[in-house]
């Protein structure tokens, strides 16, 4: 990162807190929104004061953080957990927390409870909920109970099994139609924001050009209103795959295994701790600790 970015980010996170009305309002400025996931409170706070406009608390901890296969298994408490922490750690950028699988596809009036979680005793101050179509009406009766939501269509990943897997939406004319009455329902329904995940550019183009609230991209190319990345992802925090749609900005996983290896052969070869690194005083409670 060169200075003046650097500066950037501090002057960006030295602002005021980023509402829902900032990130339309960048939107129609044509101004990109910039999002990325934290997962705790040290995390939190260097996003944060990087400058970024929105902090998602996403499932996506189920597998960078607590070594899930998948989004599948993560619950409420643990990713109300995450918000909590990362809550602590955001003082600027708008914090949005992501709905576990089954949170919200049972009953609109659970999904309401669970998302009432996030908001009252979390401090999110948005959710975000998978699924297109079908979703609409939980968004609705969410948005209507005071909750902002942030809609996620394309790759689902608590339902990529039945999207046939990891891979691209919206290639044929069935899933193209499919995402495009997704997105209107979703709008219509009052997200406040829509993430597009692994969506050819064109469609997620057009999509972005004709929605009214700001697109938020992850794989669907340059031309969304915004993009969001997995925070691990992009400091090479993570190895157990990296989606070809990241972008490297560091390659930490190496720094940090080196340290700890320098760390623990130090101890065994007793170069640490030197003297420095111990507290002088106490010679005169020897004796009558132990006699000597």
């Amino acid at each position: 990162m060169n200075p003046s970015s650097t500066e950037s980010g501090r002057d960006a996170a030295s602002s005021r807190p980023v509402t829902i009305m900032d990130l339309k309002h960048m939107k129609v400025q044509g101004r990109k929104i910039t999002v990325l996931t934290a997962y705790d409170y040290p995390m939190a706070r260097m996003v944060d004061q990087a400058g970024i406009d929105v902090v998602l608390v996403g499932d996506s901890l189920g597998m960078v953080v607590l070594g899930y296969d998948s989004t599948v298994p993560v619950t409420m408490d643990e990713m109300i957990h995450h918000c909590k922490a990362v809550r602590r750690g955001v003082r600027r950028a708008f914090l949005v927390g992501d709905m576990p699988y089954l949170s919200y596809q049972v009953t609109e009036e659970e999904a309401v409870r669970n998302a009432g979680r996030f908001i009252k005793e979390a401090g999110c101050q948005g959710v975000k909920l998978e699924g297109g179509a079908e979703t609409a009406p939980t968004v609705e009766r969410l948005v209507h109970a005071g909750i902002p939501v942030m809609g996620h269509i394309g790759l689902t990943p608590q339902t990529a099994t039945a999207l046939g897997g990891y891979k691209v939406q919206g290639r044929d004319m069935e899933s193209a139609r499919r995402l495009v009455d997704g997105a209107r329902a979703l709008v219509s329904a009052g997200v406040f924001a829509l993430v597009m995940e692994c969506v050819p550019t064109v469609l997620a183009r057009a999509i972005t050009e004709t929605v009214s609230v700001p697109t938020i991209g992850i794989g669907a190319g340059p031309h969304c209103d915004g993009q969001v990345l997995v925070v691990n992802d992009i400091l090479g925090l993570f190895d157990r795959f990296v989606p070809s749609f990241v972008q490297r900005y560091a390659t930490l996983a190496p720094q940090i295994m080196e340290a700890l290896a320098r760390y623990a052969e130090e101890v065994r070869m007793q170069a640490f701790p030197r003297p420095d690194h111990g507290f002088g005083g106490g010679e005169d409670l020897l004796e009558a600790l132990f006699g000597h």
